[in-house]
């Protein structure tokens, strides 16, 4: 599969990119996020960029790279940049950024779960990449909005062209029943495709609960950076 990729990254027209992709990811802080629970998030997110098939999609293209930033959110007003835009051309780029990931502490925010806010907060940061050949947004949450704008009223205009969003929704923890935790999860995850998601291709990937959320973390990098082979095959033809 990868040697497909390095093939299909090499079209003419996408070599050319500066960047190859944007992806702004946005990790759900709320008050419904213990702090333990963004431990693990924040380190999950990190063993993910790490992965040994992450990174081989990652680092296919160096003269072409991918550009990550992270940021925080809760409430309308909470927005907070975790890592600022990094190009991750080099495993010392992608080292530098999961060890700013893994001694993150977060700051006091609202206690409110604003998604609304978090897109419009996500758009803003990937306009300032205009340069890359894909733009991708990324929330990851585990409730339903409750504050702020409404993720299902903001309109195509206010979204940058060509930007796609997608969700990570995680699930109950497993100190509840499996098939309450099955059911709350089946509730996000059609809540997120139904309000949050947007363009061509956008998904939604689920962690039953915060244990799990490394693994769907790599899964969703993976089917990300596997798009961008096949919108490469569309700008070809």
């Amino acid at each position: 599969m990868i040697r497909a990729i390095c093939l299909l990254l090499f079209l003419p027209g996408l070599a050319q990119a500066a960047c190859r992709q944007a992806l702004a990811l946005g990790l759900d802080v709320s008050e419904s996020v213990a702090t333990v629970e963004n431990r693990i998030q924040l380190d999950g997110l990190a063993a993910a960029l790490e992965s040994t098939a992450v990174q081989e999609v990652l680092f296919i293209q160096p003269d072409a790279p991918i550009k990550i930033l992270v940021y925080e959110w809760s409430g309308p007003a909470d927005q907070t940049i975790i890592v600022p835009w990094a190009t991750i051309a080099s495993a010392d780029d992608l080292a530098q950024v999961t060890q700013t990931l893994r001694t993150h502490q977060r700051r006091p925010t609202a206690p409110t779960t604003a998604i609304g806010s978090a897109m419009l907060a996500g758009f803003a940061y990937l306009e300032q990449q205009r340069d890359c050949w894909k733009r991708t947004l990324d929330l990851s949450g585990d409730g339903q909005s409750n504050t702020g704008p409404r993720p299902q009223t903001i309109g195509s205009e206010a979204i940058p062209n060509g930007v796609v969003v997608n969700g990570l929704v995680i699930g109950a923890g497993n100190m509840r029943g499996d098939d309450e935790r099955f059911a709350d999860i089946k509730a996000l995850s059609s809540y997120y495709r139904s309000t949050v998601i947007r363009g061509p291709g956008s998904f939604v990937e689920t962690a039953l609960g915060f244990e799990g959320y490394a693994a769907a973390m790599e899964r969703k990098l993976l089917r990300e950076l596997a798009g961008l082979v096949m919108g490469s095959l569309e700008a070809a033809e």
